[in-house]
């Protein structure tokens, strides 16, 4: 059964679409007592955070694409740091590539700043430089998904679209005791339509983030406290004890190892030799020392970018892990000393200049390469 994504369908439309999933709506009457129940608790317990005190769209909009990924706690400063930097849209729609990089250095998922950049120069395009104002525009706008749609219009604007997060589908996966896996793509549009069902239209944006609040606190995956929770009369899986089997989530995706050796090589000035990753795939556009497989032989690349003379040091001075999502990196540490002025080779396809340590606080650096230069910066033991 296929049923019309938008904040005016019956409820009748509803129950019968959640009924083909073996969920048993409540009753309009039961749903309106649930939501007063949750925004009284969420009005008493809400916390205090810089993008609840706005109702601006981008601001809103920043704040959703940093909490991505990353903890309330190292989103703060970033957030009020970027708004200072870039105060509007058209601000961000300017900006060069290495102030993005730099000002979000850190906070990892780097393609999350550069899709934001390019929906802010769609945005001064095609609206203005203002924020569009309904769910359809937003949602076109590249890098934003439902979620962070449904977040914007229903906080900034007041509209009845559900932001269904991970931790929203743990509370209604309990409440109703959906026996859904909730790690399939498939089974997210049965617990948005269950959230927009029970929305409420005069507080859509304090729902949203209610229930947010709920599953990432007392409602969280590990330590959940029920007995706590304000809405535990309305929960199947606490009425029946069940609340250890909700949700349901199988197998997790495959962890990808992969082996590097990073190449810290030093002219006779000091300076030292960076790359430019390629345009596409992980980090693409960051400057960071050369990442070469862990089998690829160091000599013969060192001679692809038109090196003469150099030593290499006999043994790597130490390694580095980083995990990107479901891929886990081991990269090895090795230095390079160049013995002369050797031309760096102009043909080389990637794009390739020397800095001096002086001048690293002027560029945006991913955290993988904080961590080789950490581990070169380590004194050499025995």
């Amino acid at each position: 059964m296929k049923l019309t994504y938008g904040p005016h369908t019956p409820y009748e439309a509803f129950e019968d679409y959640l009924k083909t999933y073996q969920i048993e709506l409540w009753a309009p009457e039961k749903i309106a007592a649930f939501q007063k129940d949750l925004l009284h608790w969420y009005h008493q317990n809400k916390r205090d955070l810089p993008w609840r005190q706005t109702s601006n769209p981008y601001a809103i909009w920043v704040s959703e694409i940093m909490l991505q990924q990353t903890q309330v706690a190292t989103v703060i400063p970033y957030y009020q740091r970027f708004l200072a930097k870039f105060p509007t849209i058209a601000d961000l729609a300017e900006a060069n590539e290495d102030e993005l990089h730099k000002i979000w250095e850190g906070l990892g998922y780097y393609s999350r700043v550069r899709n934001m950049q390019a929906a802010a120069q769609t945005m001064v395009e095609q609206y203005n430089g203002t924020f569009p104002t309904t769910y359809e525009e937003v949602i076109s706008l590249k890098g934003i998904g439902p979620y962070t749609a449904g977040a914007i219009v229903s906080i900034a604007y007041n509209q009845p679209y559900p932001a269904l997060d991970g931790n929203a589908m743990r509370v209604l996966a309990r409440l109703f005791e959906i026996d859904l896996d909730i790690g399939l793509a498939k089974n997210r549009k049965v617990f948005e339509r269950l959230h927009q069902a029970l929305i409420s239209y005069e507080e859509p944006g304090n729902f949203n983030q209610a229930l947010m609040d709920l599953g990432s606190d007392i409602e969280s995956y590990r330590g959940y406290r029920v007995e706590e929770s304000p809405v535990k009369a309305y929960s199947a899986a606490y009425l029946n004890g069940t609340q250890a089997i909700y949700p349901i989530k199988e197998g997790k995706t495959k962890v990808q190892e992969k082996a590097y050796r990073a190449l810290i090589i030093e002219d006779n000035e000091g300076n030292y030799l960076f790359l430019k990753r390629p345009k596409d795939g992980l980090l693409s556009n960051f400057w960071m020392v050369p990442l070469i497989e862990q089998e690829e032989d160091i000599t013969p690349f060192l001679d692809s970018l038109g090196l003469a003379h150099y030593i290499v040091a006999n043994d790597a001075l130490g390694s580095v892990r980083h995990i990107f999502s479901h891929r886990h990196w081991t990269v090895d540490v090795w230095y390079v000393r160049v013995l002369d002025e050797a031309p760096i080779n102009v043909t080389f396809e990637t794009e390739l200049m020397w800095l001096h340590p002086n001048e690293f606080s002027t560029w945006g650096f991913p955290k993988i390469q904080h961590k080789i230069w950490e581990q070169y910066q380590q004194p050499i033991t025995d």
